[in-house]
């Protein structure tokens, strides 16, 4: 009679009798939710002990990043000269920036740096990461790779005073090119208006070669080598894995070494300021020397924040891009 009483209430509920739960079937399902409910508050508890670890780190960044940030993006709407009250200017000072061409010479010399600070440390760090590869192994390769990371530990204000010795006229380099005949060609590196800049980016490519190289080399050890025993089984040559092997895996390396570098040269301030101080005249004055000398020497604090929140700008535009091909590529 019972089974007949719940088919009637079903069929008359408009619900087919294999729908109707049975007492095993609602059994399991209290059971699965007693238990899913100390799951949840593990859950929550473990999400609010994360973030519990998280919050110092986040105060922190929102002290000694996202409120400086606000605050520059403040100043570059007033007329301020660090002291005084301040006065409205809206978007005069961007105005400025684009259109002084000693502002504007800054960025393009920046860019300028980009070729030796990114380019070419990337170039070599790959021929360089691959031949250690390939050919040095062992103690050897420890050695090379250690060697070539040295500048990384250098301070960088160190690796520009030595190198401001070594390219000064009676410097190491002069003396070497005059030991081979090379004397007619002996200059002040630093000091001369067409060369600052290239002397300025060779130190650059010293500093960042070997940790494009180390990186690299760290990414080309994770290559599966049957991939390149197939290469060669079809008759591929160095080139060949190189570019069909080597390049394609290391996309992900390659768009970090290209970021580091890209906002190394965008932002280089220490080894211009001790090499040239961004000398001779303005032919190696990049934003990082123009916002120092704005702020502090000509009490501009206004067109600096503006000339920093243009320099930041350029960066993303820059960098986003590079981070998300990179991160599409590793997916």
């Amino acid at each position: 009679m019972v089974t007949a009483d719940i088919g009637v209430g079903s069929v008359a509920a408009g619900r087919p009798l294999d729908t109707v739960p049975s007492p095993d079937q609602t059994s399991t399902t209290r059971r699965t939710q007693l238990r899913r409910g100390p799951l949840r508050r593990g859950a929550r508890r473990t999400a609010l002990v994360g973030w519990l670890f998280v919050t110092p780190a986040l105060l922190m960044y929102a002290v000694f990043v996202l409120q400086p940030l606000g605050l520059t993006i403040q100043y570059s709407l007033y007329r301020w000269n660090g002291v005084g009250p301040a006065t409205w200017v809206g978007l005069s000072n961007y105005v400025t920036v684009l259109r002084d061409p000693d502002l504007l010479g800054t960025i393009i010399n920046s860019f300028q740096l980009v070729l030796f600070f990114s380019v070419i440390p990337v170039s070599l760090g790959l021929v360089t990461a691959s031949v250690i590869h390939r050919v040095a192994s062992g103690r050897f390769g420890t050695v090379t790779r250690t060697v070539l990371f040295l500048p990384q530990v250098i301070p960088l204000v160190a690796a520009g005073i030595i190198w401001g010795w070594l390219l000064s006229l009676p410097g190491l380099i002069n003396q070497a090119l005059t030991a081979v005949g090379l004397g007619g060609v002996t200059r002040a590196w630093l000091g001369d208006f067409d060369t600052a800049l290239p002397a300025v980016g060779l130190i650059g490519i010293w500093v960042l070669l070997g940790f494009c190289t180390v990186l690299l080399l760290a990414g080309m050890t994770k290559i599966d080598p049957a991939l390149y025993e197939s290469a060669r089984i079809d008759g591929a040559g160095w080139w060949r894995e190189f570019v069909s092997i080597t390049l394609p895996s290391l996309r992900y390396e390659i768009g970090v070494c290209l970021t580091v570098t890209i906002v190394a040269a965008l932002a280089a301030f220490d080894i211009v300021y001790v090499s040239t101080g961004g000398g001779p005249g303005n032919s190696t004055a990049v934003p990082g020397i123009q916002i120092y000398i704005l702020a502090f020497l000509e009490r501009q604090v206004g067109l600096a924040s503006a000339l920093a929140v243009l320099l930041m700008i350029l960066v993303l535009v820059i960098i986003l891009p590079i981070q998300r091909l990179s991160r599409e590529e590793r997916r």
